[in-house]
């Protein structure tokens, strides 16, 4: 039986929600926010036009190790928020809803949720509290600072 785990981020960014949106609707994007250690590279042709049903692949290193990653965009509604799940990759599980929020001051409030979960049942458990829980904070905490360095943090 899996067990689910939830890391959740909110930031508050100093730029109109439609301009914050459109970056991440730009999947070319990705590989400026992720951390450089990841060696993160999207493989499938860009642009990529963003929809529900849109696939997209990566590769990347995690604890050096190789890997492809391919996720689908499951929930696609312009200005407001999508939500990408893995197909094929090292998660058992991997859910990602991102949304976006106008603020009253021309400002937006961006969230990340992710439902996860690790396959190899109790071996899983174990990665996850020893470093699994903690290197994809430390990922959300390096796109955070990205972020608020490319759109201001208010």
């Amino acid at each position: 039986m899996l067990r689910y785990h939830t890391l959740t981020r909110r930031q508050r960014l100093a730029r109109p929600v439609g301009e914050v949106f459109d970056f991440f609707a730009d999947a070319g994007n990705l590989e400026a926010i992720t951390p450089p250690s990841l060696r993160f590279r999207i493989v499938s042709p860009l642009p990529i036009a963003m929809e529900a049903g849109a696939l997209i692949e990566y590769r990347l290193r995690i604890r050096g190790v190789p890997l492809m990653w391919l996720t689908r965009i499951e929930t696609w509604e312009p200005g407001r928020r999508f939500v990408d799940a893995q197909l094929a990759g090292p998660y058992a599980l991997w859910h990602h809803t991102h949304e976006f929020e106008a603020l009253g001051d021309g400002a937006t409030l961006m969230r990340d949720v992710v439902r996860y979960a690790l396959p190899f049942g109790p071996l899983g458990e174990i990665a996850n509290a020893a470093f699994v829980r903690g290197e994809l904070a430390a990922i959300f905490d390096f796109r955070h600072a990205e972020v608020a360095r490319r759109f201001g943090a208010s």
